[in-house]
């Protein structure tokens, strides 16, 4: 592969989707269809104009004004503004098409797609799609969708924002504090993309997990953060300070029983006491409860010496108020640890009937190996081959 090939690949997969969140935030008249187009078109030529005149020194920047640029040609051959010759409304578009918009204001691309006209979980997707730049593939994992029903989700939502005219743009102050719910899931989702990953198929995303922390670090700084936006920094801090444990040596998944503690970050730890400490408030949110979930495995001595018992608790109270299968997942395997090692096999066994948790390689792995620690070795290895087939 050439460098103008692996620059474009690299690019593409960087900023993709912030692209395309561009145009659809600059303008009511550029639908997702037709943004995701001259998105395309301008990688295209990108792979012939570098070619013959070499790659500029800005590739991101001359990616963005060649997006700019079919924009506005878009915009004019249909008519649908004003002429564009007009000095102001030149200048409105200039504004609108700042390349802030996808870089230094990301956070406000994330407001803008948390559109009130958009189904919560329309805006969730919508944005780890364009804003993030996941792949559906780890839209439908992190999410617990299909791959069929996200692209599907997709589809509807790209006609409804075409046909309503939706803009997606930063919405008036007063508005904002009411999408920050939703904008803290979709940093939440982007630090999961990151941090949990399928042993031997994906790579361990960090730039995903610095890109989550930053996010809720701008969020921090204005004025728009609450408790909630401390609890969750809290949860990504603990999460981060145990990263670089969780690759062996020969780039195998490392589960929290393997993992060397002795590297653990301490300094990232303490940080995030400090935010898990701000954090505190009368309502307890499931950030609150996954944060104290986290603390309690980094403060632990080893892994025997966790306090599962404490553990089981947070995570039966995390499923009151936010039911979830995985959230089960992790529940039933603390309940495995904290000594209800029947509870804990009931749990994992009903899992198996749910459509996406059966193709999920750690309810696999997790059933693999605690039928190998009761002694059923042979129905250990039926669940253990199943979870590296997956």
């Amino acid at each position: 592969m050439d460098k103008v090939q692996q620059e474009a690949d690299h690019l593409y997969k960087q900023l993709f989707g912030k692209l395309v969140a561009s145009l659809l935030y600059a303008s009511r008249d550029i639908d997702p269809q037709t943004a995701e187009d001259i998105v395309q078109d301008a990688f295209s030529a990108a792979l012939i104009d570098w070619r013959l005149q070499g790659i500029p020194a800005n590739s991101a920047g001359w990616l963005y004004k060649v997006c700019r640029n079919k924009a506005l040609n878009k915009i004019k051959k249909d008519k649908r503004l004003e002429p564009l010759t007009e000095k102001q409304n030149q200048a409105t578009i200039e504004i609108r098409f700042s390349e802030s918009a996808f870089d230094d204001q990301q956070l406000r691309l994330l407001f803008a797609c948390a559109h009130p006209d958009l189904a919560p979980k329309t805006q969730v997707v919508i944005t780890l799609k364009y804003v993030v730049n996941l792949r559906v593939e780890s839209i439908a994992k992190n999410l617990g969708m299909t791959i069929d029903g996200v692209d599907k989700l997709l589809l509807r939502a790209r006609q409804k924002i075409r046909d309503e005219k939706i803009l997606l743009e930063e919405p008036h102050p007063n508005a904002l504090k009411q999408r920050l719910s939703i904008v803290h899931k979709i940093i939440y989702l982007t630090f999961n993309e990151g941090y949990k990953s399928t042993a031997g198929k994906e790579i361990l995303r960090e730039d995903l997990c610095e890109e989550a922390l930053l996010l809720n670090k701008a969020l921090l700084d204005s004025s728009l953060s609450n408790k909630e936006t401390s609890a969750l920094h809290a949860l990504m801090l603990f999460n981060s300070a145990r990263f670089k444990s969780r690759i062996s040596d020969s780039g195998e998944l490392l589960d929290l029983e393997n993992q060397d503690r002795s590297i653990w970050n301490q300094d990232l730890i303490q940080l995030a006491h400090d935010f898990f400490t701000r954090s505190q408030c009368e309502i307890v949110s499931s950030y609150h409860l996954e944060a104290a979930i986290a603390c309690l495995h980094c403060i632990a001595p080893s892994f025997e010496q966790t306090d599962w018992r404490t553990i089981v608790g947070l995570y039966a109270r995390l499923l009151q108020i936010y039911p979830n299968p995985f959230v089960e997942l992790n529940y039933a395997i603390a309940k495995y640890y904290a000594g209800d090692k029947h509870g804990a096999l009931k749990i994992l066994n009903e899992l198996q009937g749910h459509t996406f948790l059966n193709q999920y390689y750690l309810l696999n792995m997790a059933l693999g190996k605690f039928q190998h620690l009761e002694g059923n070795d042979k129905l250990a290895r039926q669940y253990l081959l199943r979870a590296t087939k997956i």
